[in-house]
């Protein structure tokens, strides 16, 4: 298998890291700043035909909702509307974290809409969905993070629709005890992403994040709730190596996750975000998936365009 290269990265600003990781002037960017990395040709991808896209699009901004599918620039937004499926964005849609990866604007939240719960759960139904996927904004200006209105939403959706419920957390790092909240919704899937590896952990999730937090928040969930399925994800194309990657999966698995995603890390835009230091190939992708159900995760979902909760429908049904 192809070794995934070892990037060491400096310990200043993220500028200065991303200088080093890429060894261009400015973060991802060749001399003239004018573009991003070229793509290789298994990153690009038709547009899916038809009109669901369209009713999907149309009914999230009649319900006025927000989903991590424009938020964050998804490469996979066309084809979950097209499919009349997407992950419903809650908490607002600025975040209060400065991740070096992310899309999703960041700054000072406006104030929670209590009705939000009943519109995620109206459109769930219109879109006649069976596995409902919701996560969120970063909100540490909220005592509890956000968790009471999880909470909320996780019941108004199963009592409107009869549907399983996917959460997919923040950390509530600044608000620990607030996780047990969420998981008294009792939440067929439990989400909360790993992203990378921990020598590169606070240069992507910024200075708040905790790596020790993130194994412990999984295996609390496991410990309120064992029929829950938790499940975490890595972005691939960071700097990490591989050994760092399976190192992460050992930790997992000790935290008793089930499910794990694997995708391709792609630059938001090119002066603000972290870069890209590698492209990893599907077949490379298809290798560590199969290793890692080789290690005794349940489920694996691994490729370049694999998102936390793409196909997650599939995943949990499934198992």
């Amino acid at each position: 298998m192809t070794q995934l290269p070892i990037v060491n990265l400096p310990a200043g600003d993220p500028a200065s890291a991303a200088k080093t990781a890429a060894g261009c002037q400015t973060p991802g960017l060749p001399a003239d700043k004018t573009q991003l990395q070229r793509l290789p040709k298994w990153l690009k991808r038709q547009l899916p035909k038809g009109n669901a896209n369209h009713f999907t699009a149309g009914l999230l901004d009649e319900l006025r909702l927000e989903t991590v599918c424009d938020n964050a620039r998804c490469p996979n937004r066309n084809e979950c509307y097209s499919q009349k499926t997407a992950t419903f964005m809650i908490l607002g849609n600025v975040c209060t974290r400065p991740c070096g990866f992310c899309a999703v604007s960041r700054g000072r939240p406006e104030a929670l809409e209590l009705d939000e719960p009943t519109r995620v759960a109206e459109a769930a139904y219109r879109l006649g969905l069976k596995h409902v996927v919701i996560t969120s904004v970063t909100r540490d200006d909220l005592p509890d993070g956000g968790a009471d209105h999880f909470y909320q939403c996780v019941l108004a959706v199963r009592e409107r629709t009869g549907a399983a419920v996917e959460v997919l957390t923040p950390d509530f790092v600044t608000c620990k005890p607030a996780l047990d909240r969420v998981v008294e919704a009792a939440p067929e899937v439990f989400n909360h992403n790993t992203e990378t590896v921990p020598r590169l952990y606070r240069r992507v999730r910024g200075p708040k994040s905790d790596y020790a937090w993130t194994r412990a928040l999984l295996r609390r969930v496991k410990e309120l709730n064992p029929n829950i399925k938790t499940k975490s994800g890595l972005m691939l194309g960071l700097g990490e190596t591989t050994e760092e990657v399976f190192e992460v999966l050992g930790d997992l698995l000790e935290a008793g996750v089930d499910f794990l995603t694997l995708g391709q890390y792609l630059q938001p835009d090119p002066v603000r975000y972290m870069p890209v230091v590698r492209y990893v190939p599907p077949e490379e992708f298809h290798d560590l998936g199969e290793r890692a159900k080789a290690m005794g995760f349940k489920k694996v979902a691994s490729g370049p365009f694999v998102r936390s909760s793409y196909h997650a429908r599939d995943m949990a049904e499934s198992f």
